[in-house]
């Protein structure tokens, strides 16, 4: 608001002053000239009536000539005066209409709308930093779960898509810079709804900076960042910042997994799908021979290093090694779309390729020429636009590494099912055999679509019924817990993969686990089961019937007909 009256004052002080000039003038005119009374007599026009008349005198709706007609000196500077104040009024209202077409006066009356639109806010929402491609499909995500968002990005253009797309939920969105205080402060940072600060810009220093504003100016939310740079995600890490999302590192990792343990990486790619999501097959890379990689940068080095550790055989294809430094073995100059520098390379008996430079008609062509070269090889793309789906599906690589998925995807678990990541945590010290008997359950869950994946926390909020159950004194187990509140003879599709109680962690609990209040449960499986067991934690008839068998009659009308059977 102090920016609004700051510009209105500034671009209006020469048209009021003007303004006011002119106005004296004409005052001070009409009280200095000489008039005559009804009887002849001379007078001089006091102040007050000098500007009663001038401030009708300039709106053009007729006027007289008072107290008494006016003499001739004084009609010819009221003619004078009339013309001066028209023009300095033509220039005080077009200054006016210049300032309403001004683009910061504009931009800080839609800052100032924004704003109060934040403010009334009633429900939690997340600051969505950053509406590239990772925003938007982070966005889509959450409005899809019934999460809130509020946008904020330094381009309008962005800032308009966002109002075209079709969203479960409104989205307010701001163009504005994120690096400063003032814009997340407008966003909503401080404000008590806001649940956490999501930093996705395609710059490493601009989510630094939200994230240092974020955790200064709010520190009891939380800072999800994304980072491309090892330092840059140690100075985060250094200032407390929750989740630090490297996509290349986080692909490296998934790369090394799904050589080491396929069903693990299986596992993660199921629970990290939305329950509309087709079931993915397994993935299996080559765990012996030679590896070629095309690109050296980011990604190349993060693939490269997990390759290395895996103790296969790597040669890095880069075209500009002095720019993005040299491999410790084989390294061949050139950028890999030639089929020279492929041989080179020794693609012909290579197991497994890796296009990872930065350019995705480059990747398309590395491909292509090393198939022909040799058809047997296990393809990994790096994706770097995503309007490019069409072609790069076309090409059939064995696993796509598209940043801004990966790092929505993890967010995504991260805002939404806080306990499914740690559940992978935990997981990845699992062996693979453990993962391929999770599996195997839920394929039988599940036919083609993926498991959903849902918390259940005992509070006397969320799961009154059991809440109360517990408070009694009596014990409920969990096996008695998953089952069909329609038939208590068959249990609900899921399976419990995790459960919270005093800060330590259990996997896959069993039946007999006796529920306790303020437990925290992470359970998969069908949407059906999540929506029925909803239905026992809340409805006490319901879980009287799991437990005993008896349905009691609800509501009035029914109790009464069987207290009448009854008797």
């Amino acid at each position: 608001m102090n920016n609004i009256i700051f510009l209105i004052f500034r671009r209006m002080r020469a048209p009021l002053l003007t303004l006011v000039l002119a106005y004296s003038v004409a005052v001070l005119g009409l009280v200095l000239i000489p008039g005559r009374d009804g009887d002849g007599n001379v007078y001089y026009m006091d102040f007050l009536h000098a500007f009663y008349f001038v401030s009708y005198m300039s709106s053009t709706i007729g006027f007289g000539e008072l107290p008494y007609p006016f003499t001739a000196a004084q009609r010819l500077w009221v003619t004078l005066s009339i013309f001066f104040t028209v023009v300095v009024w033509l220039y005080s209202i077009g200054t006016v209409l210049a300032l309403l077409k001004d683009e910061t006066f504009q931009k800080a009356l839609t800052e100032r709308r924004f704003a109060r639109k934040i403010s009334r806010l009633r429900e939690p929402f997340y600051l969505v930093s950053g509406y590239g491609q990772t925003g938007e499909a982070l966005v889509k995500a959450l409005t899809d779960r019934s999460q809130h968002a509020v946008v904020i990005d330094i381009l309008q253009e962005r800032v308009n898509l966002l109002k075209l797309e079709n969203l479960r939920e409104y989205v307010p969105g701001l163009c504005a810079d994120a690096r400063l205080p003032e814009h997340l402060l407008e966003a909503g940072l401080k404000h008590p709804l806001c649940e956490g600060v999501v930093a996705l810009t395609n710059s490493n220093e601009t989510n630094l900076k939200i994230a240092i504003t974020a955790k200064l100016l709010h520190p009891d939310i939380e800072v999800i960042c994304r980072a491309d740079s090892h330092d840059i995600e140690k100075n985060m890490a250094s200032f407390g910042t929750d989740y630090i999302i490297d996509p290349f590192d986080a692909f490296a990792l998934y790369l090394a997994t799904a050589i080491q343990a396929p069903c693990l990486s299986l596992m993660q790619d199921w629970l990290s799908l939305g329950f509309n999501d087709l079931l993915s097959d397994p993935i299996h890379p080559p765990k012996k021979g030679l590896w070629v990689i095309c690109g050296y940068g980011r990604f190349g080095k993060a693939v490269y290093d997990k390759l290395v550790k895996e103790d296969l055989e790597v040669v890095v294809i880069e075209a500009e090694p002095s720019q993005t430094g040299t491999p410790q073995t084989q390294l061949v100059v050139g950028r890999g779309t030639e089929a020279d520098t492929l041989m080179e390379a020794s693609i012909e008996r290579a197991v497994g390729l890796v296009a990872g430079t930065d350019n995705d008609a480059n990747n398309l062509s590395i491909i292509m020429t090393a198939r022909e070269l040799n058809p047997d090889l296990f393809v990994i793309l790096r994706q770097n636009r995503k309007y490019n789906d069409p072609v790069i599906h076309a090409v059939g690589a064995d696993m796509v590494m598209l940043p801004s998925e990966i790092i929505a995807n993890r967010i995504r678990v991260l805002l939404g099912v806080p306990m499914q990541h740690q559940f992978v945590k935990l997981a990845m010290h699992q062996d693979d055999e453990w993962a391929c008997q999770l599996i195997s359950r839920i394929s039988a869950l599940v036919t083609e679509h993926a498991p959903d994946v849902w918390e259940v926390a005992f509070t006397e909020q969320d799961t009154h019924a059991v809440c109360q159950y517990v408070r009694e004194g009596r014990n409920l187990t969990l096996g008695e817990l998953t089952t069909d509140p329609r038939d208590r003879t068959s249990p609900l599709p899921c399976i419990p993969l995790m459960f919270l109680r005093h800060n330590d962690y259990t996997l896959l609990p069993g039946e007999d686990l006796v529920v306790q209040k303020d437990d925290h449960f992470l359970f998969c499986g069908r949407v059906s089961a999540k929506h029925r067991m909803e239905w026992t934690l809340q409805n006490e008839n319901a879980l009287n019937y799991i437990l005993t068998g008896e349905t009691r009659p609800q509501g009035w009308i029914w109790r009464r007909l069987q207290k009448r059977e009854v008797t």
